[in-house]
This record gives structure tokens, C-alpha cells and sequence, in this order.
């Protein structure tokens, strides 16, 4: 079996365990919905707060602009002139409060989605409500964590607005190195009782780099299988969109149409799902040396072997 046939396995198997534990699909919507209520709450103050018209008046909305930025108009030349926008230093304690808030809420409802999933690789029934009250036990990993790693996004991103495209570049790079060095943060927010976030981070990076082949070829066997079925569904596409032309029928090269978006949309929700279920079976195998099933020791021994951890 190839490399290739492995991850292929590994896709399976992460599918297999979705199918056993039809709450691991469900979780993400409920957490998508959360979530969107936890913004209009957020919003509502400030997209409703009284100006004296109409919330259906294109002046309100502009009240509300207004009470968040500050447009500055100045001559550039004749007939035109030239807008500068800056934000007040109200908006920019909202908006770094807003920041915060999702933030903390995208990665309370990770940790609350990834304690179900590794219950379910031990073997144990996940729920919704036990994912939810998990991740309320972890409330000081969650925010230290947050205020760490939102602090760190911010530095990039002004950075990359300063520097010219060599910075840029440099530091892109540099955001992409701390992505990866954060993939197992989850995990380890989950399974640990650390709370500092250094060490967390220090933990995530170790876990990575014991198993960066099988973490590599994993989700590329994830992607290539994502990418496989997009390939077809596109032929079937051009297929349904060429027999629509030929019968001058508008509303058959529709349903082709949005036909194929929801199979994209419905295939993107499962990889995503799957590439989860493995990174969390990954760690795992990597910290504990546990092999959840239905994952073999053939689909985890890839190319790259796991690497001895150092004896003390």
C-alpha cells in the first residue's frame, strides 16, 4: 500500500467514525448557529442604537457610520475631491472587543467540537451538550490562549501593512509557519491541563514535528480525495450545463447548477470533518501511543517514520 492508498484509508476511516456518531456532523451547524447569535447579539447595540430615524432610512445607517468613523474629505483637485476614513477611538475599542469575542467563541466551540471528537475515537458516545459543558471547564486555557494568539495576528497583520512586498512576503511566511505550528493547539487545549499558553504552543509544535509525515500525507490524502471528487463533479457539471444548452431549457442548466454548489458545499463540510477526525486520531497516536479504531498502524507508519520521543 502506498502512501497515496494510506491517506486514501485514513479518509475512509475518519468518514467511518462520522457515520458511527452522527453528532459529530450535526456539531458544526449548532456551532455555526451559536455563533451567528452571538453576533447579531454583539452587533444589535450598535446597528440599533437610537439616532432619531428610522432603522429602514438610509440615514440612520449613516448615524451609525458616523458614530464609528470619521470621514475626511479635502480637496485634491478641481471638481474632485479625496475621502480619508479613520476610525474613532470608540470603534476601535469595539472593534478590538469584537475581535476578541470571536476569537474566544471560535476557539470555545473548537475545543468543545475536538472533546467529542476524541471521546468518540476512545470509544465513548459524543453529545452536543457534553462538548458544550467541556469546553466551559477549560474557560482559562480558552481566553489565555485567545488574548496570546489574537496578539499575535494582530502583530502580523500591522506589520504587513507597514513593510513593502519583501516584508510582506517574509512575514506571510511567517504567519504561515505559526498556522502550522498551531495545528495541534486544540488538541492539546483538550487533552491537557495547561494553561499557559507558550507551553501549549511548545506542546502543538512537538506534536508536529513527531509526526510530520503522517501529519503531511494525511491531509493531502484528505485533500487529494476532495480534490477528486471536485474534478468529477465538474465533468457532471459541464455534462448537465452542455445537456441544458442542447434542450434550450434555462431552468435544467439551473438545477445543474445549484445542484453541483450544495454537492460542493455538502463535500467541503465532510472533508473538513474528516481532516478533524484525523488530526485529533494523529494526536493521539502521537502522545499516547493509542491507535482508535477503525485507524490501523499500516495508515498511521507512513514513509516518515513517528519519531522515539527522547529518553530522559
Amino acid at each position: 500500500m502506498n502512501r497515496f492508498q494510506r491517506s486514501w484509508q485514513l479518509f475512509k476511516s475518519s468518514f467511518s467514525v462520522m457515520r458511527r456518531h452522527p453528532a459529530l456532523m450535526l456539531f458544526p451547524v449548532v456551532t455555526l448557529a451559536l455563533m451567528l447569535f452571538i453576533a447579531v447579539l454583539f452587533l444589535a447595540p450598535v446597528a440599533l442604537q437610537p439616532t432619531g430615524h428610522g432603522y429602514t432610512s438610509g440615514a440612520h445607517w449613516k448615524a451609525v457610520a458616523d458614530s464609528m468613523f470619521i470621514v475626511d474629505s479635502t480637496p485634491h483637485q478641481a471638481h474632485h475631491s479625496r475621502q480619508d476614513m479613520s476610525v474613532r477611538p470608540a470603534g476601535m475599542v469595539y472593534f478590538a472587543v469584537m475581535y476578541f469575542v470571536s476569537m474566544f467563541f471560535a476557539t470555545f466551540f473548537n475545543v468543545a467540537f475536538y472533546s467529542q471528537i476524541l471521546r468518540a475515537l476512545k470509544g465513548e458516545e459524543p453529545s452536543i451538550g457534553a462538548g458544550l459543558l467541556f469546553a466551559c471547564t477549560k474557560w482559562k486555557s480558552i481566553v489565555l490562549w485567545t488574548l496570546f494568539a489574537g496578539l499575535i495576528g494582530y502583530i502580523i497583520q500591522a506589520l504587513e501593512r507597514k513593510f513593502g512586498f519583501v516584508g510582506q512576503w517574509i512575514l506571510k511566511m511567517i504567519g504561515t509557519v505559526w498556522s502550522i505550528a498551531c495545528v495541534f493547539v486544540i488538541p492539546v487545549i483538550v487533552m491537557e491541563e495547561e494553561t499557559n499558553p507558550f507551553a501549549v504552543l511548545k506542546k502543538s509544535a512537538t506534536t508536529l514535528k513527531q509526526t510530520w509525515g503522517e501529519s503531511l500525507i494525511g491531509y493531502a490524502g484528505v485533500s487529494l480525495a476532495s480534490g477528486l471528487v471536485t474534478v468529477g463533479s465538474l465533468v457532471f457539471l459541464g455534462a448537465g450545463l452542455a445537456l441544458g444548452w442542447l434542450v434550450h431549457s434555462v431552468w435544467l442548466m439551473v438545477a445543474f447548477g445549484l445542484g453541483w454548489l450544495l454537492a460542493m458545499i455538502c463535500v467541503g463540510y465532510i472533508t473538513s470533518i474528516a481532516s478533524q477526525i484525523f488530526r485529533c486520531a494523529l494526536y493521539l497516536y502521537a502522545t499516547e501511543g493509542n491507535l482508535p479504531q477503525p485507524f490501523t498502524g499500516e495508515m498511521m507508519t507512513m514513509a516518515w517514520k513517528m519519531k522515539k520521543p527522547a529518553q530522559s
